[in-house]
């Protein structure tokens, strides 16, 4: 507070440094606190929806196949290596009810492994075909985390190939995968907004099984689809068995809520080169079209 005197050099200095630290000198896009207000939400969903639109654009990724699937899928060495690690210690006499429960859970993760097996090869497949001499068609996009979007990551990455990871912000922090590329892996903090970058570039949405998360983005895109708001891309669910279960098509048909033609947005597949038949049927053996992200 001022008092009258003038203040020495030394006090000038002070003051000017509590200025230069105070919350009100900081530039408004520096200041994270300020942006973080509620009434700031429309800005930051503008912002969230901007920089990835700007370094895809930046990286000339034309179309690209989503993958989507359950974070909770084991590779095949990571589902041994638990069911062995609790076999030993029921071995070792460490079994009670709890235990047997994660044997069986262990035991069906090890069997689900098999999903993750075919993402990984459906990936490296798809990017070892279209981006080769700096093509830049159907780039693998995941939501960065583990499981089946770790699969497809990695068999991206293993042809040599660049990949895109959507990663969000969770309550449990979902840390990234390893093997997105790094110009490409990209946080949100808003699933409406990372649910359009799934989307803007897509030409095809590959499935395989998972919980609410999975199911909540399949029947995003089949509606879009059925609407009209958005171009019809094949889709395509890895797992005939778990889907048949899963989600009762035929029961919907039966019963008037959806059309045969609407059964018909989606093909049910097992293998990785079922999936690979399917793309090259509905493009006709190539590429499909790059299109602006603005359509």
């Amino acid at each position: 507070m001022p008092t009258g005197d003038t203040p020495t050099e030394k006090e000038c200095q002070a003051l000017r440094e509590a200025i230069l630290r105070g919350p009100a000198y900081r530039l408004a896009y520096e200041d994270t606190e300020f942006l973080s207000q509620d009434d700031l939400r429309p800005l930051r969903l503008q912002m969230e929806l901007l920089k990835p639109e700007h370094e895809l654009r930046k990286q000339e990724i034309g179309s690209t196949v989503v993958v989507f699937g359950s974070a909770r899928i084991l590779s095949r060495e990571g589902a041994q290596a638990r069911l062995a690690e609790l076999e030993a210690q029921s071995r070792a006499g460490q079994a009670g009810p709890q235990q047997a429960e994660e044997l069986a859970a262990a035991r069906r993760q090890l069997a689900q492994a098999r999903y993750y097996e075919e993402a990984r090869r459906f990936a490296r497949m798809v990017s070892s075909r279209f981006q080769q001499e700096r093509r830049k068609d159907f780039v693998v996009v995941t939501g960065g985390g583990p499981g089946i979007m770790e699969a497809a990551n990695q068999g991206a990455f293993e042809a040599g190939a660049r990949s895109v990871g959507l990663n969000i912000t969770l309550p449990h922090e979902q840390e990234p995968n390893p093997f997105m590329s790094p110009e490409l892996a990209f946080r949100f903090r808003y699933f409406a907004v990372r649910k359009m970058h799934f989307l803007l570039r897509a030409r095809a949405l590959v499935a395989f099984p998972g919980g609410y998360g999975t199911l909540d983005e399949l029947f995003e895109v089949l509606t879009l689809v059925q609407t009209g708001k958005m171009a019809r891309i094949p889709i395509v669910l890895v797992g005939s068995e778990f889907w048949h279960r899963a989600v009762d098509f035929d029961y919907l048909v039966d019963e008037g809520f959806i059309s045969t033609e609407d059964a018909r947005l989606f093909t049910r597949v097992d293998t990785a080169e079922e999936i690979i038949a399917v793309l090259e049927a509905f493009y006709g053996g190539k590429p499909p079209e790059s299109m602006s992200a603005g359509e």
